[in-house]
């Protein structure tokens, strides 16, 4: 069996590392290309740096800031946030990106996905789905940073977005996000039993039994954490270490 992979998230804002609650509430924790070196130090598997208002403020991700982020770590690095075209993916790539996620341009052209696996490779090509649960259980589709409901079933989606060439899916859970509750086990489940990429888990984590559960329960090949990661309130190596107690392989250095 492969290695869980445990993925600390920069979300970036104006230049800085931000985290709120069900996306919103955004408050600062720090620097990016620091938080880059400390996870480097920490024995994080990837790292995954988001610039979440790019696509609602309709500008690409800040190039420079992806650069001197990746000067920093030695670890796989994917960058999202206001990629619109196969250029975007070059240019990410060329800054120092192993992998490009994409969400609501490819929500908007379905193209994108097929034209840059075909370019890079899917393993470059990263989907982002944030999604949230509706009220007769099913899970719909947001872009924009959570802003906007595409009313997409966000199952469909990730299966979908697999046929076209994705190599891998981000899934956040807007539901959880931010929360420390727990990760979406339901979502995280439906889709990792529906498609044969890896699919991230995001959204909840709070305690180290979170992770386990999301990796016994519901199929992840990865989960993803911010706040919880930022503040201090767990490290990555106390996560891989309960992991490792409960013989889910991990990689420890």
């Amino acid at each position: 069996m492969l290695s869980k992979r445990i993925i600390p998230c920069l979300d970036v804002k104006d230049g800085r590392v931000v985290k709120g609650v069900n996306f919103v509430g955004l408050r600062d924790a720090g620097d990016p290309v620091e938080s880059a070196k400390f996870y480097n130090s920490q024995g994080a598997d990837e790292l995954v740096f988001l610039d979440i208002t790019a696509s609602s403020d309709k500008r690409k991700t800040i190039v420079d800031v992806v650069e001197r982020t990746a000067r920093e770590v030695f670890m796989p690095f994917t960058v999202g946030g206001g990629i619109r075209t196969v250029e975007d993916f070059r240019e990410m790539l060329l800054a120092g990106a192993d992998k490009v996620a994409v969400n609501s341009s490819a929500v908007l052209n379905k193209q994108i996905i097929a034209d840059a696996a075909d370019k890079f490779g899917s393993q470059c090509v990263v989907l982002a789905i944030d999604a949230k649960r509706c009220e007769d259980g099913h899970f719909t589709v947001y872009i924009n940073g959570g802003r906007k409901d595409m009313g997409i079933d966000a199952i469909e989606w990730a299966i979908e977005a697999e046929k076209l060439g994705a190599g891998e899916i981000l899934l956040t859970s807007m539901d959880t996000d931010g929360t420390k509750n727990g990760f979406d086990i339901e979502l995280t489940k439906a889709v990792a039993e529906r498609v044969n990429i890896p699919v991230i888990a995001s959204g909840g984590g709070g305690n180290v039994t979170h992770f386990s559960d999301v990796f016994e329960k519901a199929g992840a090949d990865a989960a993803l954490a911010a706040s919880l990661f930022h503040f201090r309130e767990l490290s990555v190596r106390e996560v891989k270490e309960h992991l490792k107690s409960r013989n889910i392989p991990v990689r420890l250095t």
